[in-house]
């Protein structure tokens, strides 16, 4: 209840003019900032008692009396406060020189309470869906263009540190970037460890051998062992052209165990999603290079990853088990999932970082020509009302799922700001 009041009180809505206990009527001229620090919870604040302007700071408690218990009657920082802003007034409370501290007290009806508690309520679903019907097309419109660049943000600080840690080499950092939007959630984290794994100056030696490429990959992810598969040839050949890179390169193979099938369709499997890694290995690494120069036009940079994987791969999704001849590597839903997840950030991010600012903000637009994602989070806010005509609305939807709602972060959504400044109003 405490960090609901400080809230109000940090953005106005306890209402600008207040009556003290003394009955003299306190005007809020500025909150102050809020103190995150031992002390008082807002320092600087400046208030207009009768006439007199007074700067200085502000405690906030649920019950008057938290003042003693909190022991602020024998501490000197509190001895600047000015104000004292509580929901249950049991208590007067002094200085330590003794001097009276002026306090206000502000109660809303029980209403209020169960909206802030349904914000508040350590659920999955989204808490404030009931009401997201009271919320203004402009606030959801305004919330949403700035969570999708927030997010946006996010992935430019991840693939900046990612391109540090490759001492800013772009194609390695492309790289590895690829492999993890690869497993396109499921598998990611498997995929970039897949990625780190293996530099890229080791695979450029046998950049024109598709098997030595694809022995390295598959060995690399622990999906290579001579006592399976034993009358699969092929699989046995890479076995045994893996083991001679290793002990060449000094490599250690990943745990097998970090791959996921759980509801993945075969043509999903990541046997199939290695073997068009490896087909981008092969001639060279050039995705990075070839991303830039499309410039993020949206039918040039779906053609990067339109393929058909050919040899042992055309008829299998994963080894010893031949099938009938497999579609294209990847759906157009997926293309455009690598759109979302891969050019975009990385074409935002490489911008940013060489100052085409303008460019890298051009590059967010993108989105905007791209359909939105489905997942379970995009359903779930459909089902509430809020629309997703398009990928920068997903993105943002993500954003606030994953971020505000999912973090118990209410008080900082402007879905939530929205909703208790309303509400605040109705009882002013």
């Amino acid at each position: 209840m405490e960090k609901l009041y400080q809230y109000l009180w940090q953005h106005s809505m306890l209402g600008r003019k207040l009556i003290l206990r003394d009955r003299r009527e306190i005007k809020i001229l500025n909150p102050g900032r809020l103190n995150h620090d031992a002390g008082p919870d807002f320092s600087n604040a400046r208030l207009l008692i009768d006439k007199d302007i007074l700067i200085g700071n502000v405690e906030i408690h649920v019950k008057a009396s938290d003042w003693y218990r909190h022991n602020h009657d024998k501490d000197d920082a509190y001895d600047s406060v000015l104000l004292h802003v509580v929901a249950i007034e049991d208590a007067k409370v002094y200085r330590k020189d003794g001097s009276v501290i002026p306090q206000v007290c502000v109660t809303f009806p029980e209403e209020f309470y169960f909206l802030y508690a349904s914000l508040a309520e350590q659920i999955k679903s989204i808490r404030c869906a009931p009401r997201l019907g009271h919320l203004s097309s402009l606030v959801v419109n305004d919330w949403l263009s700035s969570l999708a660049v927030e997010r946006m943000q996010d992935k430019g600080r991840r693939i900046l540190e990612i391109n540090k840690t490759f001492a800013g080499d772009w194609k390695q950092t492309c790289f590895v970037i690829f492999a993890r939007s690869l497993g396109f959630g499921l598998n990611s984290e498997a995929f970039e460890q897949l990625a780190r794994s293996l530099p890229l100056n080791y695979i450029a030696r046998h950049s024109d051998n598709i098997f030595q490429i694809e022995a390295m990959l598959f060995g690399q992810a622990g999906m290579l062992d001579t006592s399976e598969y034993q009358f699969d040839e092929y699989y046995q050949s890479l076995c045994r052209e893996y083991l001679f890179l290793a002990r060449k390169y000094g490599l250690k193979p990943l745990q097998r165990s970090i791959w996921k099938y759980s509801r993945t369709r075969p043509g999903n499997f990541p046997h199939r999603r290695i073997a068009m890694l490896a087909q981008y290995l092969y001639g060279g690494f050039t995705l990075m290079g070839d991303i830039i120069e499309a410039g993020g036009d949206v039918d040039k940079s779906r053609e990067l990853f339109v393929m058909a994987l050919d040899g042992y791969w055309e008829t299998h999704s994963r080894f010893g088990s031949e099938e009938r001849k497999a579609p294209a590597a990847l759906s157009r839903n997926s293309v455009d999932l690598l759109l979302i997840n891969l050019i975009v950030p990385l074409l935002y991010t490489y911008s940013s970082s060489i100052g085409e600012l303008e460019k890298a903000e051009d590059t967010i637009s993108l989105l905007m020509e791209l359909p939105a994602e489905q997942n379970m989070y995009i359903r779930q806010w459909k089902c509430y009302g809020i629309k997703c005509e398009d990928a920068m609305h997903s993105q943002a939807l993500i954003q606030l799922s994953r971020c505000y709602c999912e973090a118990d972060r209410c008080l900082e959504c402007r879905f939530g700001h929205a909703l208790l400044r309303k509400s605040v109003e109705r009882w002013q």
